[in-house]
């Protein structure tokens, strides 16, 4: 089985921001892989569907970014499934807009999503799609920053960079990671 887990914050206010582009990514997959979002249970919303063969589960934490892990733990303990087969989709402010960084293993990197999926399932070992949103150019704060929508001149990157995580997400569907990683790094 695998699973993939798009961080983001519930809410209108939220969803064309940076922060939302694992949300994003999911409900790309969810559409490329025919598996609506249609339960809603864990603190998150999920789809779940068999290609090739194999159950293949989509996860949005509903609990705001910083809870994540809230969300995951329970899913993964109820499905009974491993942190090897999890890929988890965050934005990352330290890879450049639309580029992509993808890891099997890491801290987080100051990420408050990232810290919270590993306090709850105890290991930093999971497969990540870190996709760049950059840093602010100039003096405004992170916080407003991520909470913030791409500018008009970063879209096609952004655009590009959402096919290519959706990409690797299905790749993983039919190869190992380390081999994803090998493909979509950059």
């Amino acid at each position: 089985m695998k699973w993939f887990v798009g961080l983001g914050n519930p809410g209108r206010e939220y969803e064309n921001t940076r922060h939302n582009v694992g949300f994003w990514v999911i409900d790309e997959l969810s559409k490329r892989l025919d598996i609506p979002l249609n339960q809603s249970k864990f603190k998150g919303i999920f789809g779940s569907g068999v290609i090739n063969g194999e159950k293949v589960y989509l996860l949005k934490p509903l609990t705001y970014m910083n809870l994540s892990g809230e969300s995951v733990r329970p899913f993964k303990d109820y499905f009974k499934l491993s942190v090897e087969d999890m890929v988890v989709i965050y934005d990352d402010l330290d890879t450049p807009a639309g580029k992509l960084r993808l890891r099997e293993k890491g801290s987080a990197g100051g990420h408050n999503g990232m810290k919270s999926i590993i306090a709850h399932i105890g290991t930093q070992e999971y497969n990540r799609v870190r996709f760049g949103i950059g840093r602010p150019a100039n003096a405004q704060p992170v916080p407003d920053f991520v909470l913030s929508p791409f500018s008009k001149e970063d879209a096609p990157l952004i655009e590009s960079a959402l096919k290519r995580s959706a990409d690797a997400c299905e790749a993983f569907l039919s190869m190992p990671f380390s081999r994803v990683m090998n493909k979509y790094n950059g």
